[in-house]
């Protein structure tokens, strides 16, 4: 990943990389009329905050059945894009194989989590429409295995629209993430924000020191590790009848 080196965080004790303007706006738009205009079973209501699961979502077993992802998911952002960057080279299908579309309205957000041993240790987002904060907590182990973590983030990372957040290593095992429930990001600064230098308009939030959200679509790419070709699918569809 020497390419990404200049792209590094380096206030973070992990690796990860934020690119600014990573697509065009009008590559965000295009995307955009596709997420929108997917027809509504395509989308899973959740209780702060609804989603779509492309190809699929996994068997219980952690496995995807394979299929390939739509055009649009595909172009321009895995190829050319996240290709040239070689990010997911050492992964076992040197390519994301599955993406999340996950819709914020303002005031949405989602628990401090983590993803988990179904995939290669390494996410790849993209921001679209909207800006957020995304807050990292350092796990603490207790006792019996349950992960904890501290009241405050350790760390927060500001994603702007058409950014590319790539987070891997520690900051894949060691850290939770979550996005808080709130209408307004606030304490936007250098100081506070660990990507501030990276930012595409900085100046946008200089003023303030806020942003009142608005609504905010990502992308999350990521290879899962356990694939189920077409043969062995119908074992799969079968277990579940």
């Amino acid at each position: 990943m020497l390419i990404l080196d200049s792209a590094r965080i380096t206030d973070l004790p992990g690796n990860a990389f934020y690119i600014p303007n990573f697509i065009t706006p009008e590559e965000e738009e295009r995307i955009l009329n596709k997420i929108n205009s997917a027809p509504l079973p395509r989308w899973t209501q959740l209780s702060h905050r609804r989603l779509q699961t492309w190809p699929s979502a996994l068997t219980k077993s952690n496995t995807l059945l394979a299929a390939p992802l739509p055009d649009w998911l595909h172009e321009p952002i895995i190829h050319p894009r996240l290709e040239s960057l070689g990010c997911f080279a050492d992964a076992p299908h040197q390519a994301p194989n599955h993406v999340l579309v996950n819709e914020y309205r303002p005031g949405q957000g989602i628990m401090p989590h983590e993803d988990g041993p179904a995939y290669y240790p390494l996410v790849a987002t993209v921001s679209l429409a909207g800006s957020i904060v995304l807050d990292l907590y350092e796990k603490k182990e207790q006792e019996g295995g349950i992960h904890d973590q501290d009241t405050a983030p350790s760390f927060r990372i500001l994603q702007e629209p058409r950014s590319l957040l790539i987070t891997t290593g520690s900051l894949y095992s060691q850290y939770l993430h979550g996005i808080a429930d709130r209408l307004t990001d606030e304490n936007l600064t250098p100081e506070a924000i660990c990507n501030w230098d990276f930012l595409g308009e900085p100046e946008s939030y200089s003023a303030t020191r806020s942003y009142e959200r608005q609504t905010r679509i990502s992308l999350t790419y990521r290879d899962v590790l356990k694939v189920a070709k077409l043969g062995n699918s119908v074992k799969f569809l079968n277990r579940g009848r």
